[in-house]
């Protein structure tokens, strides 16, 4: 084939620095972003977070800054460097910034999902913890083990049933219950007690079992129970016969089959609501009575509040500290000057800029996203959830003029406080259907019926799921039954025979 030099044309779209670090900026969550102005801080000498005494002087009476009274919540605040730094123009590095950073662009070509952040720290600011003073102060909870070693250290047992205890507790999981048998205990502790018996072993589990929680390192539910029943006053009403039906008809109670469970305990209806009752005294999974996990916080990223009629909503400033440009630093930049230093400095006066500016941006475009999202959904937001729209994610970016996968990225990770709690921006998304006159009902909304409906039910006679698709039918919302199932298992509601009780 003979070699020939052809010429084409064609389009192709190259992400500048800039452009990069702007998306990037977009998508990260409110804890990630504070890592991230950390980072640039401790980098850039140009770069420096604005004095709160400052800023605290120059608010206003509603707190929001004097000079920035008139701006939008949204903006971040930068200050200008001296006159011999803005004079070099001459450096293509010192290029024009533009007033708004294009974010529309093919997200999942460039980056990946950044890895989410843990929520407990959402409750620290520049390494300064501001929640409430006596939460922060509270000791660590211990986890089920810890607790249970305590408890063995504090019983003054021989050390050959110490090494045994050991042993059952290391088989304990965090439901409480013992999931190693006694033979593979056993076999372990023969090589450090060669004579020791399996009577040992069920004697120290006998004895852990009344441990704190009790029922603590019982086999199963049935156990675990018995245990705590056993515990009870003897007098107790009914105590022996919860007892029989602990042991012998736990399967039938789980599937409400009252028929079977009065002729074999032969009980009355009444005396049958009585043993139920004293049978949900007990706890099924003790381990849960002591939880090591701590507390959770979510940090929204903008505040919505209804004032003089209106809802409103702003930036959460507490996400991120305002930067500014350090005066003195800038001040030393020459023009002209072709030093390491002076090139150093007018290096990092340009990626302060657009850091600063890609800031502003992140921030005018997450407000854009929520302002529009408390638009379409202000039912929700003054009647609850019966009343949230349909809305995906082309509604909001065929009105603020972005593509889907901007929207996208903004709403993840992202939350709203309002006056009804805290949520997620992705929340406020969801699917439709279609009702009686032509209109359309949200699956949130859906939702909230189906949780109403069956909160409201006899439990002795549980809705079922299609009984539930005729009443949303009677409201003019048109749904069948595998939706309604669909619905309530991600709701986790079991079925209606599961939900029957007797009390």
């Amino acid at each position: 084939m003979k070699q020939s030099l052809q010429l084409k044309i064609g389009q192709s779209l190259t992400m500048t620095p800039q452009l990069q670090q702007a998306i990037r900026l977009l998508q990260l969550s409110s804890l990630e972003l504070q890592t991230e102005i950390q980072q640039a801080l401790e980098s850039n000498p140009l770069l420096e977070q604005e004095d709160e005494l400052n800023e605290t002087a120059e608010a206003t009476e509603d707190g929001t800054p004097a000079e920035t009274a008139e701006a939008s919540p949204g903006e971040v605040e930068a200050s200008e460097p001296q006159t011999s730094a803005e004079a070099m123009t001459e450096d293509r590095s010192e290029q024009n910034l533009p007033d708004d950073l294009a974010i529309d662009a093919g997200w999942d070509d460039i980056y990946d999902s950044g890895p989410t952040a843990t929520l407990s720290q959402a409750n620290t600011h520049n390494g300064e913890d501001f929640s409430d003073l006596f939460e922060n102060q509270a000791g660590a909870s211990d986890s089920l083990i810890d607790h249970l070693l305590w408890q063995l250290d504090n019983a003054h047992l021989t050390a050959r049933d110490h090494d045994i205890g050991l042993a059952i507790i290391d088989g304990i999981d965090e439901r409480g219950y013992l999931v190693e048998s006694l033979d593979d205990i056993l076999q372990g502790l023969r090589p450090q007690y060669p004579d020791i018996e399996r009577d040992e072993v069920e004697a120290t589990l006998r004895f852990i079992q009344h441990f704190d929680p009790i029922g603590v390192g019982a086999r199963d539910p049935a156990e675990c129970m018995r245990i705590q029943l056993e515990t009870y006053d003897p007098d107790t009403p009914h105590l022996n016969k919860a007892l029989a039906l602990v042991d012998r008809y736990l399967d039938y109670l789980a599937r409400n089959d009252v028929a079977v469970l009065k002729r074999r305990l032969q009980a009355s209806d009444a005396e049958l609501q009585q043993i139920i009752a004293l049978i949900r005294t007990t706890h099924p999974h003790p381990g849960d009575l002591v939880s090591d996990s701590h507390a959770e916080y979510i940090v929204p990223d903008v505040h919505v509040r209804k004032i003089n009629g209106e809802w409103t909503v702003r930036i959460n400033r507490e996400n991120a500290p305002r930067l500014r440009i350090n005066d003195h630093y800038a001040s030393l930049i020459k023009r002209g000057d072709s030093s390491e230093q002076n090139t150093f400095l007018r290096s990092n006066l340009q990626e302060a800029r657009w850091f600063i500016k890609s800031l502003e941006s992140r921030n005018d475009t997450l407000l854009r996203v929520a302002t529009a999202i408390v638009h379409r959904q202000i039912d929700f937001l003054e009647q609850g959830e019966e009343a949230m729209k349909p809305m995906v994610l082309r509604d909001i970016a065929e009105e603020l003029e972005l593509h889907e996968s901007t929207i996208s990225r903004v709403t993840t990770h992202k939350y709203m406080h309002t006056p009804r709690g805290i949520f997620e921006f992705k929340y406020f998304f969801s699917s439709h259907v279609g009702t009686a006159d032509g209109g359309e009902c949200s699956a949130t909304a859906i939702r909230a019926i189906i949780r109403k409906l069956v909160a409201e039910e006899n439990p002795a006679r549980p809705l079922s799921d299609n009984k539930i698709a005729n009443l949303l039918g009677e409201q003019g919302i048109k749904v069948a039954r595998r939706t309604i199932a669909k619905y309530r298992e991600a709701m986790h509601i079991p079925p209606s025979n599961e939900r029957k009780r007797l009390l």
